[in-house]
């Protein structure tokens, strides 16, 4: 007995231990029920006092747009211009990155929000995603109200349009200046090109390649003609050594005879000496020598004689008797010379003034084809400095030209940096709120009750479970006591 007084003064009574565990499923039952009364509570004042929010979604587009022009000059070259897509290089660049960063820039923002007489933290700012593999990019915005969120979605459009037309104007007009700029000294230099061109050709008198084909043709006609000249030239000659063979005479004998017979005051003289021998003859037949009147006829014929010896020398350049003349007398009146010699006397005339004529062609030919020759020399010298002129001039008017179409070409490439965005998805009006979304709060807190509930639960359980493996071991010592 007293063994087990001892025994029980070491440890606490099981049964009293077992009443006061009886009574923790209470504790648990109040715990769990005021932690979901206050999960329900604040889920539902959630409800009650949250103001709801409307999402409007849109979306936009970058078109890929790839265009070239090729603009041919006539006799210069050609220009070239190509609008290359925006996505070529997309490994290093995505245009939508760029336009995102824009979209979400404070003076987009405040520009829209000024459109709607709001302040930039009561406008908020666009929830942006950009589409993988496309070229899309969808924009959501949120209000209190579905108009709120609509006309925050249009009002920020409104303001990221008029931003992009800002700068891509300030691009076209930087470009355009760049291009004033060249364009300008590319006018200057083919004003100045031009210039030295026209300054050389005055100078020169050299005008263009024209005039050396003109001058070289011309040339080549005039030797074509003197060619022709000197075959009648040598037909002449031909035919006035077979008249001097047939009149006796030599070719400078002929030439001598048509000097003399071309000649009128020779041939004046030759009359005069003819009629006065004629009447010496006349009156020898009927006068005595001492008759007076022959006498004066004599010293008449004998004056005229005189004359026409004179004015032979002055014209052959040396002395000449009656012999001579006689000899080299081409008329059959003259010196009684037959008619058949006159005849032949009148073809050597007419052969001889051919000869000299086609002579004195030839050589005032031959004298141009030198005149022309030299100055063809001359114009081919020059041909040279007129073509290095003409080049520079062309390669000055092609810069000018290129310069020219990219500037034209350059202003209506206006989307080169920042191309056109379509509004492919207008936004919406949105129906219902996106929050506080009613059914996913309520899913919410009854997951959460019941993960309290059961916690609650698992814990009373290994607390009972404790309980009862207590109370056996407590049962066990009592026995081994015993």
């Amino acid at each position: 007995m007293a063994n087990h007084t001892e025994i029980s003064a070491g440890y606490p009574s099981s049964s009293s231990k077992l009443v006061a565990k009886q009574g923790c499923w209470q504790r648990y039952l109040l715990l769990g029920l005021a932690t979901n009364i206050a999960f329900w509570a604040s889920t539902f004042l959630y409800l009650k006092l949250t103001p709801p929010t409307y999402t409007s979604s849109s979306a936009v587009n970058l078109p890929g747009a790839w265009s070239n022009a090729n603009i041919n000059l006539p006799d210069i070259g050609y220009a070239n211009y190509e609008n290359v897509s925006p996505y070529a290089a997309l490994s290093s660049q995505d245009p939508r990155e760029i336009y995102k960063f824009i979209a979400e820039s404070d003076p987009i923002l405040k520009a829209a929000a000024d459109q709607l007489n709001m302040s930039l933290e009561e406008f908020g700012k666009p929830r942006l995603k950009l589409i993988i593999n496309t070229s899309m990019m969808s924009v959501d915005f949120e209000g209190t109200s579905p108009e709120e969120a609509r006309n925050k979605s249009l009002a920020f459009y409104k303001a990221l349009q008029a931003r992009l037309n800002l700068l891509r104007n300030q691009e076209a007009v930087q470009r355009d200046i760049g291009y004033q700029t060249s364009l300008i000294s590319s006018q200057k230099k083919l004003a100045a090109a031009h210039q030295r061109l026209a300054d050389y050709k005055a100078r020169s008198g050299l005008n263009s390649e024209d005039q050396i084909k003109d001058l070289t043709t011309n040339i080549e006609q005039l030797r074509r003609q003197r060619a022709e000249i000197i075959g009648q030239q040598q037909q002449a000659t031909t035919r006035l050594a077979e008249l001097s063979n047939n009149l006796k005479l030599s070719a400078g004998q002929a030439t001598d005879a048509f000097t003399l017979q071309t000649d009128q005051i020779f041939q004046q003289n030759l009359k005069n000496y003819s009629d006065a021998s004629a009447s010496v003859v006349v009156l020898e037949s009927k006068f005595l020598p001492n008759h007076p009147t022959l006498i004066a006829e004599q010293a008449k014929r004998d004056a005229a004689q005189q004359a026409l010896l004179a004015r032979g020398q002055s014209l052959l350049g040396r002395k000449v008797t009656l012999a001579v003349l006689k000899q080299l007398s081409l008329s059959s009146n003259n010196f009684g010379n037959s008619a058949p010699r006159d005849a032949l006397s009148q073809e050597l005339v007419i052969a001889q003034v051919d000869q000299k004529g086609f002579t004195a062609q030839a050589q005032a030919i031959e004298q141009q084809i030198i005149q022309l020759e030299s100055r063809l020399k001359n114009l081919t010298q020059l041909e040279s400095t007129l073509d290095s002129l003409k080049r520079n001039t062309q390669i000055a008017g092609a810069v000018f030209s290129s310069n020219l179409t990219r500037l034209d070409i350059g202003k209506s490439n206006t989307f080169g940096s920042y191309p056109l965005i379509q509004l492919v998805i207008q936004p919406t009006l949105p129906e219902n709120p996106t929050s506080p979304r009613e059914k996913l709060v309520l899913l919410g807190s009854t997951f959460g009750s019941l993960f309290v509930s059961l916690g609650l639960v698992l814990l009373w359980w290994r607390e009972r479970k404790n309980l009862i493996s207590d109370k056996t071991v407590s049962t066990e010592r009592k026995r081994m006591e015993q």
